[in-house]
């Protein structure tokens, strides 16, 4: 689907493909004299973010994430964009078609993409005139914008964990392994990412990409390294909480053994005085003797009590 956008001093050819099929990327291919290696690409998701040249032909594989609040998952969606002198082409391959069934709804990738596209982008003539780097740059800035609320509900979750933590929940260790992954995916895309935009930046000079360009594109770097070190913060937070975690399992499994041995102690003491009195020799002393029973029973309640006394003042029970 190829469509051009023009702001009265330039026209730039614009495809969209929401969920593309075999043959869509059989025709672009065509269309645009694709390099076989390329093609190879644009038929397999499941790739990090880079950027590679083919000729006259730019890829580039970005991922923008949204956060599932309810199943605390950050869900990647795969973008493979082609962009050459006064056209670019947006493939979202976590939509393509699979045995003649459509995967997820294109807002489901970067939200409302035809609407950053259609009324935010191509309804700004200035930028439009500067070419189809514009577009690019543009859905670039609005993809590493939307990293912002997914580390914002990753921020709500830690701080819920941390407080989680120093409740005594002993499901909170499964849960900071799980946020503690979706983290490092988080931080597996912008790490990729950022490398695609420094790419990008050193091709300034070489293809002469206009300055107004090399400012959004900058400030497109600056919103995705303030990203990445917020991603990485997370990670380090994450592993902290879980060796203070681990500490506070630990004492608490130390104040466990504390009871359990205090408990053992105290019944040791009652249990040996009648281990010893019911092995029935006849030259036993006080066997015989009428308060013989009655003397061992309270001897053995004095040494439970007493034995009780000292542990909890040394406050293990």
């Amino acid at each position: 689907m190829l469509e051009f956008a023009e702001s009265g001093e330039s026209r730039v050819g614009l495809g969209i493909y929401p969920a593309p099929n075999l043959e869509d990327i059989q025709q672009l291919a065509e269309s645009w004299n694709l390099h076989p290696v390329l093609v190879e690409d644009l038929l397999h998701a499941g790739q990090r973010p880079k950027l590679e040249r083919y000729g006259n032909v730019t890829l580039l594989v970005v991922r923008s994430a949204l956060y599932l609040d309810a199943a605390e998952e950050v869900e990647l969606s795969e973008f493979h964009v082609l962009l050459r002198p006064g056209a670019i082409a947006i493939l979202c391959q976590d939509n393509r078609w699979v045995d003649g069934t459509p995967g997820r709804d294109w807002a489901d990738g970067i939200g409302s993409a035809h609407d950053i596209l259609d009324k935010q982008l191509l309804a700004n003539p200035a930028l439009l005139r500067l070419g189809a780097e514009a577009i690019l740059y543009r859905l670039l800035d609005e993809i590493v914008d939307g990293y912002v609320p997914t580390l914002q509900g990753l921020g709500i979750d830690k701080e819920q964990i941390e407080l989680q933590v120093f409740s005594g929940d002993a499901a909170v260790t499964e849960r900071i392994y799980r946020l503690s992954q979706e983290v490092i995916d988080m931080q597996h895309a912008t790490a990729s990412l950022g490398e695609v935009v420094r790419s990008l930046a050193s091709g300034f000079s070489k293809y002469n990409v206009p300055g107004e360009l090399q400012t959004y594109l900058q400030d497109v770097s600056d919103h995705l390294t303030r990203a990445h070190t917020q991603t990485q913060e997370y990670r380090d937070a994450l592993s902290q909480i879980l060796n203070v975690n681990s500490t506070l399992v630990a004492q608490r499994q130390n104040e466990d053994m504390k009871k359990i041995s205090g408990w053992a102690a105290i019944l040791f003491a009652p249990t040996l005085i009648a281990a010893v009195y019911g092995m029935n020799f006849d030259n036993m002393p006080e066997l015989h003797w009428a308060l013989g029973y009655p003397v061992a029973i309270a001897a053995m309640v004095a040494f439970a009590a007493g034995l009780y006394g000292v542990f909890k003042w040394r406050k293990w029970f």
